[in-house]
């Protein structure tokens, strides 16, 4: 069996935030609804979706960065509130699947 391997690829995506590339599932989605970031642990809500870490350092780069705006091709500023409040009770927790 040269050449071959067992090992599966994952998909990689790159956080909004720090710019990192990382394992999809390492990742949060984030989608944009209605004005407002709001995450999407099970990748089911419609849209353009977003990846950024489950940590508040790379939600802070994101926000100072205006990435989210420019991920999802929108106009204006969107609320991170409810975003926030995942990210933070995430950081000692897993995200549920």
């Amino acid at each position: 069996m040269s050449g071959r391997t067992h090992v599966r690829a994952c998909p990689e995506r790159t956080c909004v935030g720090c710019r990192k590339r990382a394992a999809k599932h390492e990742l949060l989605r984030v989608t944009a609804v209605e004005g407002a970031c709001l995450p999407d642990p099970r990748g089911s809500l419609p849209g353009r979706g977003a990846y950024l870490h489950p940590d508040p350092v790379c939600l802070d780069l994101a926000v100072r960065r205006r990435a989210f705006p420019r991920a999802f091709r929108l106009q204006g500023t969107l609320d991170t509130e409810e975003l926030a409040k995942r990210v933070g009770a995430g950081a000692d927790s897993t995200p549920a699947s």
